[in-house]
């Protein structure tokens, strides 16, 4: 049997943080909240906030991924442990069936 157990790394990108935490809507320029993130996010306008909207769905959707990923880990292990104990119950079982034999 092989162990499930592995781990999952959450990416959080740190421009999402300063994106929400400033002034300013992001996108709109430097020095005004989306500042600092390429040369079209820092001209600002419609390419900067199009971008920004492309960068959250782009996060959106890997978060997606993650949750998906981690939803079928989940199952996987409650099957994995499903299995061990039906294999356990039939050691047991036969465990149980020899002793009877021996006393006998």
């Amino acid at each position: 049997m092989q162990s499930l157990r592995k781990t999952t790394t959450w990416m959080i990108p740190s421009g999402m943080r300063i994106a929400r935490m400033s002034a300013g809507e992001a996108g709109s320029g430097a020095g005004k909240g989306g500042g600092g993130g390429g040369s079209i996010r820092e001209a600002g306008g419609s390419f900067g906030k199009m971008e920004v909207a492309h960068e959250e769905e782009y996060f959106y959707k890997q978060r997606q991924e993650q949750l998906a990923k981690l939803k079928k880990q989940v199952i996987n292990q409650a099957d994995f442990h499903a299995e061990s104990i039906k294999h356990h119950e039939e050691a047991i079982a036969r465990h149980k069936k020899a002793i009877d034999e021996l006393k006998k």
